[in-house]
């Protein structure tokens, strides 16, 4: 896939330009969005991101575009599971309402910014060391394994990691928020607010999520501009998508179940691809075999698409009966 360095600078300014609407439109006059609100912005963004996909289909080819869409949609439905991980770092700062907004997407920015180097980072070893294909697919099989496992698990409450330790242990910290300021001063010196410890708090979280979502789309396409576009894409609509389905992120019972079974799937299909970019083949009757055909871009859109369905409708089903159930139960007290 050739792409031109102003095709490169004309998606990162789209993208700036993108997150400069953010900042001017929403975090400069705080407010809580309501769902109405949220829902256009949403719709908006997942329309730009579609536009995108349709324009590399229409220069680069079907092959590409679907490649993009595959990681578009995967990544868009890993993003679902950092809401529950920013829903417990917003209760466990209080976070206000109204600052809640400037909170997400401060930290998205941090995030994209990080996720872009580990994407580049990610590029290069795969570039340069074919075998790095064993290693990615081998961590999301086991990534798949262990949020399967752990999936019926009650959820943990949050708990701050080594950046957030780090940071409040160098630099002096304030109890309470001061506004939405990032830093005050007390007695002649500076100190930081939980304002800019929550952004932190986001912006670090979703880099772990990252060791997870950029391997399973580099598993999806290597080309690197195509998951630097899905990743930009999935996380600017983030911050509209955590006040849009805030209320429907308890109901998704069997989510995590969905997205162990893409993970493990992309995992097999970076193993297979790795047997191929390594010329692994047996012998039989003296002529070499190749031993599984690589899975097709389609195939893998399919079955994430199919998979996400899947998982959302038995989620909702369940929870209906669960509070039907519930509401019996309270009429025949």
């Amino acid at each position: 896939m050739d792409v031109p360095l102003w095709v490169w600078a004309l998606t990162v300014g789209v993208i700036v330009a993108m997150l400069a609407v953010d900042y001017v439109g929403h975090v400069r006059t705080p407010h809580a969005p309501s769902i109405r609100e949220a829902a256009w912005w949403s719709a908006g963004y997942v329309g730009v991101a579609i536009v995108f996909g349709l324009i590399v289909w229409w220069v680069w080819g079907g092959t590409y575009g679907g490649e993009y869409f595959a990681g578009y949609v995967t990544e868009k439905s890993l993003s679902v599971d950092n809401l529950f991980v920013f829903v417990l770092i917003i209760t466990a700062f209080r976070v206000p309402p109204i600052m809640q907004q400037k909170v997400l997407l401060i930290g998205i920015t941090i995030a994209l910014v990080m996720r872009t180097a580990f994407i580049f980072a990610g590029a290069a070893m795969i570039e340069n060391f074919s075998w790095v294909f064993y290693i990615f697919g081998a961590f999301l099989v086991y990534t798949a394994w262990a949020q399967a496992k752990h999936s019926s698990e009650e959820p943990k409450e949050f708990s701050e990691n080594a950046v957030l330790r780090l940071t409040r242990r160098i630099f002096p910290t304030t109890d309470t928020y001061v506004g939405d300021r990032l830093t005050t001063r007390i007695d002649g010196r500076r100190h930081i607010t939980p304002m800019l410890i929550v952004m932190i708090a986001i912006g670090s979280a979703d880099l772990l999520f990252a060791v997870d979502s950029v391997p399973a789309i580099f598993g999806l396409t290597q080309e690197t501009y195509l998951v630097f576009a899905a990743n930009a894409f999935s996380l600017l609509g983030l911050r509209q998508l955590y006040f849009l389905i805030d209320g429907l992120l308890d109901r998704l019972v069997y989510l995590a179940y969905g997205l162990a079974a893409i993970l493990g799937f992309i995992g097999v299909k970076l193993l297979i691809h790795a047997l191929h970019t390594n010329e692994v083949s047996f012998i039989n009757g003296g002529e070499h075999i190749t031993a599984i055909p690589e899975i097709p871009t389609a195939l893998s859109l399919g079955f994430i698409v199919v998979v996400l369905a899947v998982t959302t409708v038995a989620s909702l089903a369940k929870d209906r009966s669960v509070r039907r159930a519930a509401a019996e139960l309270g009429a025949e007290k």
